[in-house]
């Protein structure tokens, strides 16, 4: 590849690392200032390059690439306040350990700070957010220079892809010309270190330390497991796609412990015959809840989305261990004796080892509790055909085939799905954005996970989400990536309606305004917008139908109108305690 002037040579021996550190997708954003990286990333084999209009969709559309393939993304950005609006993304990158490249285009040092336009200080932009920040210089045609932006870059990649993943800031000032023009340098006196780097591989290739988790510490759980029949594991939202399903059955089996998996577990859906989808209900019952009050908790994953069931564990007095695969910290009530840091995978295959106690009594009184809350259920359901949030999430679920994505929403959708759509017999991939729980960027995020996966993807979300990344249709259309979208519109925050400052005294009368929100939109005009295929379901039947041919390719809205927000908060309390009640009063060992 010939380089026209030095700021393309300086980009390209950038990106070319970022290549050979395993980054396979770049999200860049239209500007001038990071031309030079834009024309590198567009013409570097072994990329594929993504231009998006936003950049706060591009941040959280290469969050959903890198979600999905686990490999890091590189995200662009002209100077000034465009990668500002990559901080979101960061963030939930940081706080679900994404691993992101952002590189920051900037002026040169002669043009800081005496009013220069689009020119801002862009020094750990990102705060404690990024894992890693350097200004890399202006590009100069020396050794020494090159030889450092390469092995900047290497270390970069590295500290973005190890444990605990997240994002790395690259700040990248230019001189002009921009363009690739040619330009009056010569690059015959440097070296081949300098000039290509080392083909086929990194510069300096940084070795990460051996993610094993102690095995004394595994052999001291696995006694206490070995000594304890009333266990029970624990799965929070992961995303690793590592054979964690697999892992976490045969624990179960080895253990004799139920398996409450939570819907962006990965071991829910294709899960074993331990899994436990309907805690949430189960749990509700107090009897149940009482009886069934286990002595030791393993832990793996993220906090699971309901209140309740961490509430029941934290005040169980049970010994918890905490199994972290990125050294993350899940315990915010500080109940833990333990957390054993490595691969989930490898510790669960340690703790199976000697031990064969099957799903005996007190692993089945949990699946016998499951089978009555899920008739209990499914007759709600066959009673009524209105298409309630409840009943959204679980059709939604029970549309999707095997080996399909399925993104959730944070606030009310995730919930939903979590509490109503038990596991279907198919495996599925149930992603969602809970690092930070927001509800920015989900659109985009959703698309990146379609794009990176080639596989078919729905999008589940609410109105308040679809709206706050509306512009990530824009990125849907011109990307052509397939997705298909439903949003659930009840006019506003319906989460609110469920917290005490709904029927808190003297606020009535600012409620809505202010938290519920109604904003009136239809939005069949937003798919108009964006080319997208529009459907508007009124019955259970036709939901499914509209998911299905949705997955057929191409982008697709579709809109389901619910109940009034305050009459949405005693449909679910009606059907809690329906599946609840159906428990009876036991015996359930």
């Amino acid at each position: 590849m010939s380089d026209a002037n030095l700021n393309q040579l300086w980009a390209r021996a950038l990106v070319e690392e970022l290549v050979r550190g395993g980054v396979r997708h770049a999200v860049v954003c239209p500007g001038s200032r990071s031309s030079p990286l834009a024309l590198a990333c567009a013409r570097m084999e072994g990329v594929r390059t993504w231009s998006v209009i936003d950049e706060r969709s591009a941040g959280f559309f290469a969050l959903g690439l890198a979600k999905q393939s686990r490999a890091p993304v590189v995200l662009v950005a002209t100077s000034g306040t465009a990668g500002a609006h990559f901080y979101p993304a960061v963030i939930e990158a940081a706080m679900s350990h994404v691993p992101l490249v952002v590189l920051t285009a900037d002026r040169p040092l002669e043009l800081q700070g005496w009013g220069a336009a689009q020119t801002v200080p862009q020094a750990r932009f990102y705060g404690e957010f990024a894992r890693l920040f350097a200004d890399v210089g202006l590009p100069e045609a020396d050794d020494g220079a090159l030889v450092h932006l390469r092995a900047t870059v290497a270390r970069a990649v590295a500290v973005a892809s190890r444990a605990p993943r997240g994002a790395v800031q690259l700040n990248v000032p230019f001189r002009e010309p921009l363009a690739p023009t040619p330009g009056s340098f010569d690059a015959k006196h440097l070296s081949s270190l300098a000039r290509e780097g080392r083909p086929g591989a990194l510069l300096t290739r940084i070795v990460p330390s051996a993610r094993q988790p102690d095995p004394k510490v595994l052999e001291e759980v696995r006694a206490r497991v070995a000594a304890t029949e009333r266990g029970v594991i624990v799965c929070g939202p992961r995303d690793e796609n590592d054979g964690f399903a697999e892992a976490i059955a045969s624990l179960a089996e080895a253990t004799g412990y139920p398996v409450l998996a939570e819907a962006t577990s990965q071991a829910r859906y294709g899960g074993g015959p331990a899994a436990v989808s309907l805690y949430d209900a189960m749990l509700r019952h107090e009897p149940f809840a009482r009886a069934h009050k286990p002595e030791l908790v393993l832990r793996f994953g993220g906090g699971l989305t309901p209140k309740g069931p961490q509430a029941w564990i934290d005040n169980s007095g049970a010994e918890i261990v905490v199994f972290s695969d990125e050294g993350a910290l899940f315990d915010p009530v500080h109940r833990a004796s333990r957390v054993v840091e490595g691969s989930a995978v490898v510790a669960c295959e340690a703790l199976s080892q000697g031990l064969s106690r099957g799903l005996g009594p007190w692993a089945r009184s949990f699946l016998w509790a499951e089978q009555w809350t899920r008739a209990a259920l499914e007759s709600a359901f066959s009673e009524d055909s209105s298409l309630t949030e409840m009943r959204i999430a679980h059709d939604v679920v029970a549309a999707m085939p095997d080996g399909a994505n399925l993104f959730v929403s944070s606030s009310m959708p995730i919930r939903d799905v979590d509490a109503f759509a038990p596991s279907m017999g198919r495996g599925l991939r149930m992603l969602a954005n809970r690092g930070a729980n927001g509800i920015d960027g989900i659109v985009s995020s959703a698309l990146g996970v379609a794009a990176a996966s080639g596989r078919p993807t729905v999008l589940l979300t609410g109105d308040l989400a679809l709206l706050h990344d509306v512009g990530g249709l824009l990125t849907a259309r011109r990307s052509g990536v397939p997705l298909t979208v439903v949003v659930v519109n009840n006019d506003g925050g319906g989460i609110f309606s469920f917290l005490p400052i709904a029927q808190a005294e003297g606020v009535k009368s600012h409620y809505e305004p202010l938290w519920g929100t109604p904003h009136g939109v239809d939005l069949s005009h937003a798919a108009a917008l964006y080319q997208a295929r529009f459907r508007r379901p009124d019955s259970p039947a036709a939901l499914r139908s509209a998911v299905a041919e949705g997955l057929k390719g191409g982008l697709h809205l579709i809109e389901v109108k619910v109940a009034e927000r305050e009459r949405n908060v005693d449909l679910h309390r009606q059907l809690f305690a329906r599946m609840a009640a159906a428990l009876g009063e036991g015996p359930w060992l």
